[in-house]
């Protein structure tokens, strides 16, 4: 009689999940996962050919855990690019190594970053038809020249180089906002 399968798929990209988020997904690896997950590392490549693959699940899981993130946030503003930018840099304070990976990786398996950061919900559509909506003729430029900035702002948290309250980054953020327009 065949043994009952134990780890589920579910059980082994949760288990990489926590990995991911306490130490990066250069410490995902399929000894740590077992490990993790409480098994030996038959069950994962039972599920997954190759690590590779893993890692492109739990790079969507990743992702989703981003959007459910930034959904959580009431708007605080109406200046269009604020709340997107003061969300993502707190993102990137908070949850170091997911940001690590989802935004700064190399792979992301054929997302772009705008693909990315406009998600689901089209965040980034809806800033700039707000912008648009408010007078400025060149919405798609204003938002490259923003999100430089606040990708930069957020890349900063990750050396310890950011030290900005919320408050003074949605001014600043404002700030820049009426600088670029």
């Amino acid at each position: 009689m065949a043994r009952k399968e134990t780890i589920t798929k579910n059980d082994i990209i949760n288990a990489a999940f926590a990995i991911l988020q306490e130490e990066g997904i250069e410490q995902v690896t399929a000894r740590k996962l077992a490990a993790k997950a409480g098994c030996s590392t038959q069950p994962i490549f039972r599920v997954y050919k190759n690590m590779e693959e893993l890692a492109e699940d739990l790079f969507a899981k990743a992702c989703d855990f981003f959007q459910e993130y930034y959904s959580g946030f009431r708007k605080q503003t109406v200046t269009p690019f604020v709340h997107l930018g003061n969300i993502y840099i707190k993102f990137a304070a908070e949850h170091k190594k997911l940001f690590a990976f989802i935004f700064l990786s190399e792979n992301r398996f054929g997302r772009s970053m705008y693909d990315l950061i406009n998600g689901s919900d089209g965040n980034v559509s809806r800033e700039i038809q707000s912008a648009t909506a408010q007078g400025c003729a060149n919405a798609g430029n204003l938002f490259t020249k923003m999100w430089i900035f606040i990708h930069g702002a957020a890349c900063m948290t990750l050396t310890g180089d950011y030290d900005l309250s919320e408050e003074e980054t949605i001014q600043m953020l404002k700030d820049s906002y009426q600088a670029y327009r």
